[in-house]
C-alpha cells in the first residue's frame, strides 16, 4: 500500500521581510531544524522563488532544487493560490483582489484575468521541470455572493457561473495535463469550488477533466459544518494533496457559520494550530491511508491565537505521530487456507 509522506510545510504563512524569513534558502534551514521533510512554495513571492525565471530558465529551477536537496529538503508543490483567485473574480471583490495582481495590471479587470491564466500556465510548466505531479490553487469565484439564495436567484445564474468558471479555466487544466500534474483545488469558503457539491459542478461542467482534483483541507469543513470523513469517502480518488490544519467550531447562541462579521478570534468557526481544535487527525490520517494516498502531508498554519513560531514548531513531531505506515499483510494471515475451489464448493454444500 501507497504511505503518505511527511511533514511538510506551506512557507506562504511564515515569509516576512527579515531573515530568516526573506530568502528560500535561511527560511529552509529554519523549517530543516524544526524537522520538516519538504516545502510547498507560494509563487508570488520572489523574494522565496520567482516563477517567471523558472519558467524561462532550466538553471534556476536546478539551484533552488540544490539549495533545498543541501537542507534535506524536497519541493511538495508550488502554490497559486493568489494567481488562481485572480482567474474569476466577482465585481464586489475587485478592489478587494487587485493587490493580488502587479501594479500593471490592476484596475483593468481584463488584462489581470489573462496575467493571472498565464501564470498559471507558467505554473504548469515548472511543476514538470520540477518533477512535481501536483499543484495547489483556488477555483477564484463568479457565484460567491449568490451563496445563500436570497434575494431568489435568477434560473441558470449557478450553471452559467459554473460554466464561464470551466471555459476560463479548461485551457489551464489541459496544460497542466500535458505536464502531467494535478492541480487540486483547496475547497474554501469564498471560492466558487468550497465544498463537494460546488466541486461536482465544476467537474460537470469541465467533462470530468482528468486534471481537476482536490487539495483536502479538513479545517474549512469544520467551519462549514460538513462531514470531513466522509469527504474522505466520497472523493478519495481526486485527493491529491493535503493540507494539515485544525480548527473549531464552538456553537453559542449569538452567531454561527457566517460569523456574523466578527473577528476571528470571536467567530464561532475558527481556525486552531495543530492539536488545538476539534479535527480527528487519527481518523482523517487513517481514512488517506485506506485509500492509498501517498502525497505529503503539508503544515498550514493559521491559528488566531497562538504564536506562529510554536505553531510550526509543534507542526512537525504532530504529523510524524499521526503518519502510518500501511499494513503489509493482512493481521489473521496466521489462520489463512489455501486456495481451493473444491474446497470452497463443498463449503457452500454446491458439490454433487
Amino acid at each position: 500500500m501507497n504511505q503518505i509522506k511527511g511533514p511538510g510545510i506551506f512557507l506562504a504563512q511564515f515569509i516576512q521581510d527579515e531573515a530568516p524569513f526573506n530568502s528560500l534558502s535561511e527560511i529552509g534551514q529554519w523549517v530543516a531544524d524544526l524537522g520538516y521533510k519538504s516545502v510547498q512554495i507560494p509563487t508570488w513571492d520572489k523574494r522565496i522563488f520567482d516563477l517567471e525565471l523558472a519558467y524561462e530558465s532550466d538553471s534556476y529551477c536546478d539551484e533552488v532544487k540544490g539549495t533545498l536537496q543541501d537542507l534535506g529538503l524536497q519541493i511538495s508543490e508550488l502554490s497559486t493560490h493568489l494567481q488562481g483567485q485572480l482567474v474569476a473574480v466577482h465585481p464586489a471583490y475587485d478592489k478587494q483582489l487587485d493587490a493580488f495582481a502587479p501594479l500593471e495590471f490592476q484596475g483593468n479587470a481584463p488584462a489581470r484575468t489573462q496575467w493571472a491564466i498565464a501564470q498559471l500556465k507558467m505554473a504548469a510548466k515548472v511543476s514538470e521541470k520540477l518533477a512535481l505531479t501536483a499543484h495547489a490553487s483556488f477555483s477564484g469565484s463568479l457565484l460567491w455572493p449568490s451563496v445563500y439564495p436570497w434575494p431568489q436567484r435568477p434560473s441558470g445564474l449557478i450553471d452559467e457561473g459554473f460554466a464561464e468558471l470551466a471555459k476560463r479555466w479548461t485551457p489551464i487544466l489541459n496544460t497542466f495535463l500535458d505536464c502531467g500534474v494535478d492541480v487540486c483545488f483547496e475547497l474554501h469558503p469564498s471560492e466558487d469550488l468550497h465544498d463537494g457539491a460546488t466541486f461536482e459542478r465544476f467537474l460537470t461542467a469541465t467533462n470530468a477533466h482528468p486534471a481537476v482534483n482536490i487539495l483536502y483541507d479538513p479545517s474549512h469543513f469544520v467551519l462549514q459544518q460538513l462531514d470531513y470523513l466522509a469527504f474522505i469517502d466520497h472523493y478519495h480518488d481526486r485527493i491529491k494533496a493535503f493540507h494539515v490544519k485544525d480548527a473549531e467550531f464552538r456553537m453559542n447562541g449569538k452567531s454561527g457559520v457566517y460569523g456574523g462579521y466578527q473577528d476571528w478570534q470571536h467567530r464561532p468557526g475558527r481556525f486552531r494550530s495543530l492539536g488545538d481544535g476539534q479535527i480527528d487527525f487519527k481518523q482523517v490520517f487513517s481514512k488517506l491511508t485506506q485509500y492509498g494516498f501517498d502525497g505529503w502531508a503539508v503544515l498550514e498554519w493559521e491559528c488566531c491565537i497562538k504564536d506562529a513560531h510554536e505553531g510550526a514548531k509543534e507542526g512537525a513531531p504532530f504529523i510524524n505521530k499521526h503518519l502510518i505506515k500501511p499494513a503489509q499483510r493482512a493481521f489473521d494471515d496466521f489462520a489463512s487456507s489455501q486456495a481451493d475451489s473444491q474446497l470452497n464448493r463443498q463449503i457452500l454444500g454446491l458439490m454433487e
